[in-house]
This record gives C-alpha cells, sequence and structure tokens, in this order.
C-alpha cells in the first residue's frame, strides 16, 4: 500500500507544471532546435548567396588589380583594410542578424514565454569547487541512463547523417568526376550544386530526427514530473483546503443559516406541516410584499423544531400533506410561494385569520 502511495502514476497538475517552469524545467529538444535553425541558414544562404558572392568576387577584383603592396605602408593599413571590413561586415552582419532572429523564434515556438523566476535566484553553492565538479562529473558519466540515451543518439544520428551524406555523393560521383580538367567557373557551379544538395538532404533528415526526438523529450519530460497520489492530495490541500476543515465550515455556517431561519419562525402567521417530515413556516405582510413568503422550511429534526417554536409561540399549525411538499420543494427560504400555490394558501390563511377573529 506504502509503495503504491510513493508510485508516481499521476499527470502533472497545471499548478505542478507552473512550477516547473518557473525552476526553468521544460521539455526542449535541442536537435529539433538546431535542425530548423540549419534548414533556416541553408535557406538564407541560398535567397542570399547571389548577393553575397557579388560582393565577394568584388572585393577580390579590387584586390587583384588595384592593390599594390609596395606602395602600402604602416600608416595605411586602416585606410586600406577599412573598405574590406565595410564590405565583410555588410556580407556577414544581415545574415547572421536574420539567423539569431529566427533562433530566437525557433526557441520561443518550442518553449513559449518563459520566465524562470527560481533559476534567476542566487544559488552560492552552485560556485563551490565541490558542487562544480559533481556538476561536470555527472555531464561526463556516459553510464548515468540520460547520458547512455544521448550518447545512443548522438552515434545514430552521426552513422545516419553520415550514409545519407555518402549516397549523395555517390549519386553524384559522374558530375565530380567529370571536374576533372574543368574550368574553374565550371568546378564552382557543380561543387556548390552538389554541396547545396548535400546540405539540404541532411537539413531534411535532420529536422525528422529531431521531430522524433521532441517527441521523446516531451514523453520524458511529463515521466519526470509525474507526482504521487498523496502528492496530488496534498495539492489540493494546500490550494482547495483541507475538505475536513471545508466540511466544518460548511456545518457552521448552515447552523448560522439555521438559527437566522429559525427566529422568523415566530413571527410566521401559520405553519403548513404534513404531519412530521416536513414543516413550513408562511408569513403574509400585504404591505411588504403581493404574496406570503416562506420564512422557514425542512425536514425531520428541522421540521420538528420549527413546530416546536411555533407551539411556543402560539403559531397555527395546519396538515396539509400535497402543501407542504410542494411548498418545501418549490420555495426558497424568503421565497415569494408560485401562484399555483396561491388558491391552496389563501383557504389556510383565511382559515387562521377566522380562528383569530382577523
Amino acid at each position: 500500500m506504502a509503495n503504491e502511495q510513493n508510485e508516481k502514476t499521476e499527470e502533472a497538475t497545471p499548478k505542478r507544471r507552473e512550477k516547473e517552469r518557473d525552476k526553468g524545467h521544460i521539455a526542449k529538444s535541442q536537435d529539433f532546435t538546431s535542425s530548423l535553425v540549419l534548414t533556416f541558414g541553408l535557406g538564407l544562404i541560398y535567397a542570399m548567396g547571389s548577393g553575397m558572392l557579388e560582393k565577394l568576387k568584388n572585393m577580390l577584383f579590387q584586390t587583384l588589380t588595384h592593390l599594390n603592396p609596395n606602395e602600402i605602408s604602416n600608416d595605411d593599413a586602416i585606410s586600406v583594410l577599412a573598405p574590406y571590413f565595410k564590405n565583410y561586415s555588410e556580407i556577414t552582419l544581415l545574415f547572421f542578424a536574420f539567423l539569431a532572429i529566427s533562433a530566437a523564434l525557433i526557441l520561443r515556438f518550442q518553449t513559449g514565454a518563459l520566465f524562470a523566476k527560481e533559476a534567476l535566484k542566487p544559488n552560492l553553492e552552485r560556485l563551490s569547487p565541490s558542487s562544480a565538479m559533481k556538476a561536470l562529473l555527472e555531464k561526463i558519466n556516459i553510464f548515468k541512463p540520460r547520458q547512455m540515451v544521448e550518447l545512443i543518439k548522438s552515434i545514430i544520428k552521426t552513422t545516419i547523417v553520415a550514409m545519407v551524406g555518402f549516397n549523395v555523393i555517390i549519386k553524384r560521383k559522374n558530375d565530380l568526376f567529370g571536374l576533372i580538367g574543368a574550368d574553374p567557373t565550371t568546378g564552382f557551379i557543380v561543387m556548390g550544386s552538389v554541396i547545396f544538395e548535400l546540405l539540404a538532404t541532411i537539413c531534411i533528415l535532420l529536422i525528422i530526427i529531431g521531430i522524433i526526438d521532441k517527441k521523446y523529450q516531451d514523453w520524458e519530460y511529463n515521466k519526470s514530473i509525474k507526482m504521487t497520489k498523496q502528492e496530488v492530495k496534498d495539492e489540493f490541500k494546500n490550494t482547495e483546503g483541507d475538505p475536513k476543515i471545508k466540511s466544518k465550515i460548511r456545518s457552521f455556517q448552515m447552523k448560522i443559516l439555521q438559527q437566522k431561519m429559525m427566529s422568523k419562525v415566530k413571527d410566521a402567521d401559520v405553519v403548513v406541516v404534513n404531519p412530521t417530515h416536513y414543516a413550513v413556516a408562511l408569513m403574509y405582510n400585504p404591505e411588504k410584499v403581493p404574496a406570503p413568503v416562506v420564512v422557514a422550511k425542512g425536514v425531520d429534526f428541522i421540521a420538528f423544531k420549527i413546530r416546536e417554536i411555533a407551539k411556543n409561540n402560539g403559531i397555527p399549525i395546519v396538515e396539509n400533506k400535497p402543501l407542504a411538499r410542494s411548498l418545501y420543494k418549490l420555495v426558497e427560504v424568503d421565497g415569494i410561494i408560485p401562484q399555483e400555490l396561491y388558491v391552496a394558501v389563501a383557504e389556510i390563511l383565511q382559515y387562521v385569520y377566522a380562528q383569530k377573529g382577523r
């Protein structure tokens, strides 16, 4: 029985998931993120490649045709290199800016808006040499289940990528052999085509691997944050309150309401009973309300107390089984009786008033 209580068999509650996010503990696949970033980078190269190559060609042309090393002194070095830095910046900065933005968006897509409050809290224990050494040993210990899984994943991923890359090269071997003796322009075009096909194939493969890894990481994460039945009960108590305490509060509230209701019985005009199980106290004040009002009602013990209070205060008690049941079921305390009961109640009130000489 104790083992069953300690087994983590229950899915994590929303509150538990929120706590884990605050600690920075979320499901995240590095393979999935890397594959998408690599694919986006390849797409950028395809889209911006012609412009980047044109700038590089102009740089080479300027260097080979207009730059004379004999005319350059140490004082002129900065002025000579400045155009190259400018052109290099134009080629790379925009590319890396797009790549950084894409990486941030991809990570946001995978993790959502994450602000790990707990992870940001300073923890001096992490800075101690013993803690640092322990963390390092845990990372390099390949015999731990998680490290073993990561190692096997890396081996499988490397093997598959190598096989696919080799297959692409074998498929294009005739084009590669045809480069022997070809002019440089043709060589660059063919090599660029082979490299791009190789990278595109690898990207597609890595995306597939990344999706599989993402599913695995989600499964492992959900498994790691599962809760025991006792943890779920404790969280419910902390969130909603202890059921026993809530039951006592409700009981106390009901007692107060009953006392308030009973205090109105002495002001009633009549109590309708069935005769023992149901009791309903009615009061009619035509100056305040258009129809009689139920000021108290109850069954069994409460009905007995209503009858007792009525007897002690000289309130007439009239037996009418159908009316008592209908009033109890249809009308709440302090509620006006419905129209379908007007006639039956009017007859009883007329009888009571006649008895009192009103």
